[in-house]
Order: C-alpha cells, then structure tokens, then sequence
C-alpha cells in the first residue's frame, strides 16, 4: 500500500525561486531513492485564523508564505529506506542544497492512506 509524507513550512516570500531550486534537488534525490510522485505548492488562499490555521502552525511571518509539499511513495519499507539513503546523498548535504527557510518550523509526517482516486 502506498506511503505519503507531508511537509508543512514557512518561507521568505522573497525566496520563491531558491525554494523552487532546493525542491528541485530534492526531488531528484528522492525519486532516485523510490518515491514515485513529489509535489511543492507555494499557498495561494490560506487564510490566518483565530486558533489554528496553517500559518500559525508553522509560526509564519509577515513576510512569509506557507510552502505545502508531499512525497508519495510505494510503501513504508521503500519510504523508510528511501529516507535512511536521503540522509547520506550528497545532493541534500546543506553545503550543497542549503534550505531557504526555517527547518525548525518545518511539521512533517508520515501517513498511511485510506481513500484516493488516480
């Protein structure tokens, strides 16, 4: 059964094109290591709100926007690998592909699906 990781980040509305440019990278190292679909979404229409909305959740400022992305992947034991070989590609070495934003404000999770349509 298929796998999704989502990824949840605030991003200086300034570094739309080095944040378009890292995904690249990234994209390219994580199909090589299994998953089959990868998408990036730079928000359009997410409202602030009173308790919770996207933006507070990953803290976001005024000058930010909030950057969706998710990783569709064969199955946990290709996502777990997936992700222990990510670690060591020298394409996601901060060095070489530094992230344009806050990673400590980043929210990510697995998730296993249970409904979908192609």
């Amino acid at each position: 059964m298929a796998y999704v990781d989502a990824f949840l980040a605030a991003v200086p509305k300034d570094s739309r094109e080095a944040y378009t440019e890292f995904s690249r990278l990234s994209h390219e190292a994580f199909r090589d290591h299994g998953a089959l679909n990868i998408v990036e979404c730079w928000a359009d229409d997410v409202p602030d709100g009173k308790l919770t909305s996207m933006p507070m959740a990953v803290k976001a400022g005024p000058d930010e926007i909030v950057a969706l992305s998710w990783i569709v992947w064969p199955d946990k034991a290709t996502r777990d690998e997936g992700f222990r070989r990510i670690m060591d590609d020298p394409r996601m070495s901060p060095e070489r592909n530094p992230m344009p934003f806050d990673g400590q404000r980043m929210i990510f999770g697995g998730f296993t699906p249970i409904l979908g349509t192609p």
